[in-house]
């Protein structure tokens, strides 16, 4: 576990060594002591920066540069003439705390406050009936009770980070995706329809370029309003990037009146029934139809196709019927899947019923 507050042990030192040079100011004065206590903890500040910028990169073992920093905690303390070196074992559990974990650094903390009070047993007689070691013993104690609670608090803040940028990576993942579905069906829906309309124009212009020029040069047309339907189709898709931000047709009832009156022709008739009110424009419905007459004019070999549009108070309802031959619902394509897709986010219903006499494909949407 790295450790998230890195500036903790740099204020120790830095306080320590401010401390204890100002001790030695006033007190026993400026000697070789207090040099070699200032270059010890100029050793610490620079062995801590040194871990979390380069030794990382070199695979250090972080046992060796634990040990090497309590060795150093100990040569300090041990020409400290000031004592106030003894809170810098404080860090011992807290640093323990991301290298190990809790139960090793609440050991090595419970192992501290016992070397405190065992080095007073060694070097100070009678301190158990002095206060100010009684003190100090209770205050380096309850330093090791907030540096672990400190490390604590640290760990969970950095576990809590840690799995919300997980989550908003695994949202931004979603999102993506979603958008990616997006796009497909509506280059599937509206490319795809719009393509095999200009096929099939294209095919009646040229099978009627000798028997019927005006109805060859007719059919040339409505290939064309095709394409440019799609390129405009496109265009509004780029300008509206992202999830539900789809564009809606300039009135249903018109946009349907002019798929199948560009679409009608050769030997298929396409009837177009409308009936109630239009309260506004439902892309999903306009999607449906076009899915529903790209089916029945490329796969199904209908010759004739009805498409009808009811609106009353609760929605709309879309039915597309043909005398095609039907296809197994086992063999649903992408076109549908990702149709009864925009239903269920439009909270609609959605039925397709095909057979051999051919295929009436439901829609109903509510306002």
């Amino acid at each position: 576990m790295s450790r998230p507050v890195p500036w903790i042990p740099a204020v120790l030192y830095g306080a320590v060594l401010l401390g204890g040079v100002y001790y030695a100011a006033i007190g026993p004065g400026l000697g070789a002591r207090t040099a070699g206590y200032a270059a010890l903890l100029c050793a610490l500040i620079a062995l801590d920066g040194r871990e979390r910028h380069e030794w990382r990169g070199r695979r250090i073992a972080p046992g060796a540069v634990f040990a090497l920093r309590v060795l150093l905690l100990c040569a300090v303390a041990a020409v400290d003439e000031s004592g106030l070196s003894r809170v810098l074992f404080v860090l011992v559990p807290f640093l323990a705390f991301f290298a190990y974990g809790s139960a090793v650094a609440v050991g090595l903390g419970v192992g501290c406050v016992a070397a405190l009070a065992g080095a007073f047993t060694l070097w100070v007689p009678h301190w158990q009936v002095r206060a100010e070691y009684i003190s100090d013993l209770l205050m380096f104690a309850l330093g090791v009770v907030l540096a672990l609670a400190t490390a604590a608090v640290a760990a969970r803040e950095q576990q809590a980070r840690a799995r919300l940028e997980g989550t908003l990576a695994q949202v931004a993942e979603l999102s993506a995706a979603r958008e990616r579905n997006r796009l497909a069906r509506e280059i599937h829906d509206s490319l795809g329809h719009h393509l095999t309309a200009i096929g099939i124009q294209l095919e009646k212009a040229e099978a009627f370029t000798s028997l019927d020029p005006q109805g060859s040069a007719q059919a040339v047309s409505h290939a064309r309003w095709s394409a440019n339907r799609a390129l405009d189709e496109v265009r509004a898709s780029v300008r509206t990037l992202g999830p539900g931000s789809e564009s809606e047709p300039v009135g249903l009832s018109r946009a349907l009146t002019d798929l199948v009156h560009h679409l009608d022709g050769g030997s298929r008739r396409i009837t177009l029934e409308m009936s109630g009110c239009e309260r506004r424009p439902l892309l999903v419905l306009y999607r449906a139809a076009q899915e529903g007459l790209t089916n029945a004019c490329r796969h199904s070999g209908a010759t004739e196709i009805g498409v009808n549009i009811a609106y009353d108070e609760r929605g709309a309802r879309l039915r597309v019927v043909d005398n095609g031959t039907g296809f197994d619902p086992a063999d649903e394509g992408f076109g549908l899947a990702g149709l009864r897709e925009r239903v269920r986010l439009a909270e609609g219903t959605m039925a397709v019923d095909s057979s051999a006499g051919g295929t009436v494909l439901t829609i109903g949407v509510p306002w």
